[in-house]
């Protein structure tokens, strides 16, 4: 099926092949520049930490819908194993375990060569170039090497008065402006965006499986919609991520995860789901 206009509207107003150069492997990140690192720096108040991610845990996120996409599995290969030969017991012991997961098991970000569409992933390269004996050659995940900026969250359950956002709820730009506002927070070059619908409270109050279908027990998710793709493009944010497991309204508005196709793809704007 042939994509939408609006789709391809909106793919040649955010499509950012070429803005760093052909061989360009990295997209929005880019625009985390030495001064937006400094500029985050003078953002510190307290010197506090939050931790973002969901544990790994063998009953997590992933409850078997998606082939591959498991939750963890630990196998203990040595347990107060002694390594001298005599057995002495007040010698070296030591303990070692093997975890066995699938990437997307838990908090993470997707590697630019997540997606593709028409043949392509980001920058223009083919598609071709993700391998089973190498996986992805060009775009992959490794290439984010550190990643350190300031971080915004736009709360845009909070901004619209309700704990969990309805599903499946279109994120709109109007609701970013909005959840902008309410925090008193302007976005700027360079910016992680976290958005929060919501959803996360539900693994934790009744764990993966309500998670993963959502409070109507059909699998809806809210999550942002087209109009959001070139406002982030607008803000030039180098990172996005929220606290559901599809990132974007489900069902599809038209395009079947167009929002994907349009960040990883087009715009080279890497998305975090789970957080």
């Amino acid at each position: 099926m042939p994509l939408s206009q609006q789709f391809l509207e909106i793919s040649s107003q955010v499509r950012n092949w070429g803005r760093w150069g052909p061989d360009d492997q990295i997209g929005t990140l880019n625009l985390i520049t030495p001064e937006v690192i400094l500029a985050a720096r003078d953002c510190i108040r307290h010197g506090r930490t939050i931790p973002l991610a969901v544990g790994l845990e063998h009953d997590g996120i992933q409850v078997g819908f998606v082939p591959g996409r498991d939750n963890p599995t630990m196998t203990l290969h040595a347990i107060n194993e002694g390594m001298d030969p005599d057995g002495d017991p007040d010698s070296f012991h030591t303990s070692d375990d093997n975890v066995s997961l699938g990437l997307q098991a838990g908090t993470h970000w997707d590697g630019l060569c997540h997606v593709s569409y028409s043949g392509m992933v980001y920058n223009g390269y083919d598609a071709s170039t993700i391998t089973e004996a190498e996986g992805a050659t060009r775009c992959g995940i490794q290439h984010l090497r550190s990643v350190c900026s300031r971080g915004i969250l736009l709360d845009v359950a909070r901004a619209r008065g309700v704990d969990l956002l309805e599903c499946p709820y279109a994120i709109t730009a109007y609701d970013l402006d909005a959840a902008a506002e309410m925090g008193g927070v302007e976005v700027r070059a360079g910016d992680i965006v976290l958005v929060r619908t919501g959803r996360m409270s539900l693994y934790h109050s009744g764990g993966g499986m309500a998670y993963c279908l959502g409070p109507g027990q059909d699998g809806s998710n809210a999550g942002l919609s087209l109009s959001t793709v070139p406002w982030l493009h607008a803000h030039d944010v180098a990172a996005v991520a929220n606290d559901t497991l599809a990132f974007e309204v489900y069902p599809s508005e038209a395009d079947t995860l167009a929002v994907h196709m349009l960040h990883l793809v087009d715009m080279g704007l890497t998305q975090g789901q789970n957080w």
